[in-house]
């Protein structure tokens, strides 16, 4: 077995990763939402360039695989058409931003997220997967979601909190963005290359004392498939959004909106809950706490089939499953119950951990699997 590449970067629209099946161009929707008519263009697009399958990311992305590298300039000017593109690359590399999904149109969530992504142009250089978070509903839902800097309330208000920290600043709603730009400039001056993540770079270098101070509310409850204050969520297996149900889903229940989330969710904006076999609607679907990459043929670095093999174990484990193609472990970052990485072909596997940990049992196949006890 080979070492996985570790690229250190994530694809974008304006620079797309090459994997098995072709380009993967990754689309940032702004406020984590596309209108009807954005997502309904979004779906023409990757039917019309990519694989036919929208997928959703960790990081409340879309995007496209199987884009031929000779398609993808009038990729650009499709979703640019559709108001789906940064003009400037360099503003669509920054504009990483995580917020809260159930915000309500002009509420404290909707303002800081709307500055920050005006004032983009006022960040200074930063590592490509730096990130931020607006988290500033009632609790805050994102705390284990990558991000460098987080956007919070606590019992007193506002906070802005670099990630890692157990407590962060009091900020008014007008010095939010300004501090936030500060706490930025500081991380680009301290950060090296070994050290490109805020968490790993203030175990090492401690923040600022006046970055701390007061702790964050106790996080929420995971939003789950069903109604919300804004609309119906439904569950996407492995984050998969096959177009054609998805267009389905959205003329059906009449939605005005599609929102994304990093948890494998999709909020129809104002729709109706409506019957679609594509898509989960139970909170206890077992497929909603088993993740799975793409796996063969469709990335270069994965060494067996997963997406099947996650389907057929998915109901005989006990928690959370985690199937990956090789010992990268794109699709979860943390540990799962069972975790079973790639190899050579075959499987090894790992309890309470993450791909790439010291594996229990090595060499497995997908009908030694089937016939194991892996509670």
């Amino acid at each position: 077995m080979t070492d996985p590449l570790v690229r250190g970067w994530c694809p974008s629209a304006h620079r797309p990763m090459m994997s098995g099946d072709g380009l993967v161009v990754r689309v940032r929707p702004r406020m984590a939402r596309l209108t009807a008519v954005q997502a309904m263009g979004l779906c023409d697009v990757a039917e019309r360039y990519g694989n036919g399958t929208i997928d959703l990311t960790n990081r409340a992305n879309l995007q496209v695989r199987g884009v031929d590298e000779g398609d993808h300039q009038r990729m650009l000017d499709d979703l640019a058409a559709l108001n789906l593109l940064d003009a400037e690359p360099g503003i669509e590399r920054k504009r990483n931003i995580l917020i809260s999904p159930l915000y309500q149109d002009g509420d404290l969530t909707a303002r800081l997220t709307q500055e920050l992504t005006q004032r983009l142009g006022d960040l200074p250089e930063l590592p490509a997967k730096f990130g931020f978070a607006v988290d500033t509903g009632n609790a805050p839902v994102l705390t284990q979601n990558s991000a460098d800097i987080r956007l919070e309330l606590a019992s007193e208000g506002l906070i802005l909190r670099a990630d890692g920290a157990a407590t962060g600043r009091q900020v008014t709603e007008a010095q939010a963005i300004d501090r936030l730009i500060e706490l930025a400039n500081w991380f680009a001056q301290t950060h090296t290359t070994e050290l490109r993540r805020m968490a790993t770079l203030i175990r090492e270098t401690s923040v600022p004392d006046i970055w701390q101070g007061t702790a964050p509310t106790s996080s929420g409850e995971n939003l789950q498939p069903g109604s919300t204050p804004v609309g119906t969520a439904f569950g996407a297996p492995f984050g998969a959004l096959p177009v054609q149900p998805l267009r389905d889903a959205i003329a059906t229940s009449n939605a005005t909106a599609l929102r994304v989330t990093p948890w494998r969710l999709f909020i129809l904006e104002d729709g109706t809950p409506v019957h679609t076999d594509a898509f989960v609607f139970a909170a206890n679907d077992p497929l909603l706490t088993t993740d799975a990459c793409p796996g063969a043929p469709f990335c270069p670095q994965a060494e067996v089939e997963t997406r099947g093999v996650a389907c057929a174990l998915a109901t005989r484990v006990a928690g959370s499953l985690h199937v990956s193609g090789c010992a990268k472990g794109c699709a979860r970052q943390l540990p799962a119950d069972v975790t079973l990485t790639g190899c050579d072909g075959r499987f090894d596997l790992v309890k309470h951990g993450r791909a790439g940990d010291v594996p229990c049992q090595r060499g497995l196949t997908p009908e030694t699997l089937m016939s194991m006890d892996l509670t």
